[in-house]
């Protein structure tokens, strides 16, 4: 998820650096006395370090204390094959009338062993001079594509720092944050949440001071890190919670599901029951798209195939009245959840928003919940700005985000309709569906480490 984002943010880390880099250059700032040290990556801030395993730390405590000796052992096994090949290959030198016997090959006297060891070794420091004479022009071909060692790696020149203490100034950040804005809202991220997150990355920067490489990607991390979790981090209602204030209340709790249509409304509905339901809760589906040809049937698939109750009518009927039959029979039964299915409409549609006005009116909803589609990013957003103006909507559902590699409308929905996003789609299953969890994006958008983000689940 959200590769694009990643990888703009760590772009403003590197073009700033960059920045002050060659101005430093040009003030002869750079100290050339200092340690080289492994440049740290900018995903790397705020990861978990491992620890060693036990095995490997009981290895290097025991070189580290000289008590291994399987060095001398495979030091020995090593002398005795060198022997045995190179007994061999004499062999195969010999003519062919001075063959012995089967178990005498390999077995020579002791002065022609000694003799023709001396001309080997002979041999073999003369030709290692050669490849050494060689070696500044040739390379092993399995060395082609071979990752550098830590060694190699601070060796570049990678890390650097400076004499005197530079403060990044408004100069400094100026292109970078630019190309950090265009960045955002090619990743489909709305204008004024663009806007925001470089505003703040532009307080949180300017006026920093900073001695070495690795503060220039650690102040960027944090600042970048800062202004996306206050974006995405937006108060609201909780559904476990209200369904438990309702249950108690003796009530059930209404939930009505707006959007356009191929949205996944219905299916997430289907999620939902199903999520619900393995909560312990008794979930009744409305039926209350009588519009769409083929709607009462598919909503009824899924509640077949969840196995809860669905209230419906014939097609063309009265949608209000649908949700309000669904209501009357969570009350009579004692079930604790209604969701309200609707038709899908454009939010430029008003006799068809008008209708969905009259439905919130009927039911009287507890919540209503926008359901967009994250791959359509910015086009969700100004979606759920429409239907919020029109029927103002409680919270947002988003869809496909398992699919979403931009990011954009994960970013941006609830910050610009300031409500909460209270579930995510994960998948095609009907258990593929989570609770939005604030902390969770932001180490999906902050950390290039699988196994770090699927533990914070």
């Amino acid at each position: 998820m959200f590769e694009s984002l990643k990888k703009k943010f760590s772009r403003t880390s590197d073009k700033l650096e960059e920045e002050l880099k060659e101005e430093a250059q040009q003030e002869n700032n750079l100290d050339p006395d200092e340690k080289p040290q492994k440049k740290r990556s900018f995903f790397s801030f705020g990861r978990k370090k491992e620890e060693p395993k036990e095995e490997e730390a009981t290895e290097q405590l025991a070189l580290e204390s000289g008590e291994d000796n399987s060095g001398e052992e495979v030091e020995e096994s090593s002398l005795l094959s060198k022997e045995t090949t190179d007994s061999e290959e004499i062999t195969k030198d010999k003519p062919e009338e001075e063959k012995k016997s089967f178990f005498s090959f390999g077995r020579k006297k002791k002065e022609e062993v000694e003799e023709e060891s001396v001309e080997e070794e002979a041999d073999e420091e003369s030709a290692e001079e050669d490849s050494e004479e060689e070696s500044g022009d040739k390379k092993s071909f399995f060395s082609f594509g071979r990752k550098k060692s830590d060694d190699d790696e601070e060796s570049s020149g990678g890390f650097f720092s400076f004499i005197r203490e530079k403060t990044i100034s408004e100069k400094h950040v100026e292109d970078t944050l630019w190309e950090l804005e265009m960045g955002l809202l090619e990743g489909d991220v709305a204008m004024e949440v663009a806007s925001e997150v470089v505003d703040s990355v532009k307080q949180n920067l300017v006026g920093k001071k900073i001695k070495r490489s690795n503060d220039i990607t650690e102040y960027t991390f944090n600042a970048l890190r800062d202004a996306v979790a206050e974006i995405i981090d937006i108060p609201g209602k909780n559904m476990t919670e209200m369904i438990e204030e309702k249950k108690a209340q003796g009530e059930p709790l209404v939930v009505m599901f707006v959007g356009i249509n191929g949205t996944g409304k219905t299916t997430t509905i289907g999620k939902l029951a199903n999520y619900y339901l393995k909560k312990g809760y008794t979930p009744v589906i409305a039926a209350s798209d009588t519009f769409r040809a083929g709607a009462i049937e598919q909503v009824n698939y899924h509640a077949d195939n969840v196995g809860v109750k669905l209230i419906k009518h014939q097609k063309g009927s009265d949608p209000a009245a649908v949700a309000y039959d669904a209501i009357e029979h969570a009350r009579a039964q004692g079930k604790e959840l209604v969701l309200i299915d609707t038709a899908g409409r454009m939010q430029t549609n008003t006799n068809l928003m008008d209708e969905m006005k009259k439905i919130k009116r009927v039911a009287n909803p507890d919540l209503v919940i926008f359901v967009g589609d994250a791959l359509t990013g910015n086009d969700a957003t100004e979606q759920a700005v429409k239907f919020n103006d029109a029927i103002d909507v409680d919270g947002v559902i988003l869809t496909k985000a398992d699919a979403d590699s931009k990011g954009g409308a994960s970013l941006s929905i609830g910050y610009v309709i300031k409500k909460p996003i209270l579930f995510l789609g994960m998948g095609q299953g009907y258990d593929d569906i989570m609770e939005y969890d604030a902390q969770w994006m932001l180490n999906q958008l902050f950390s290039d480490d699988e196994e770090e983000v699927s533990e914070s689940e």
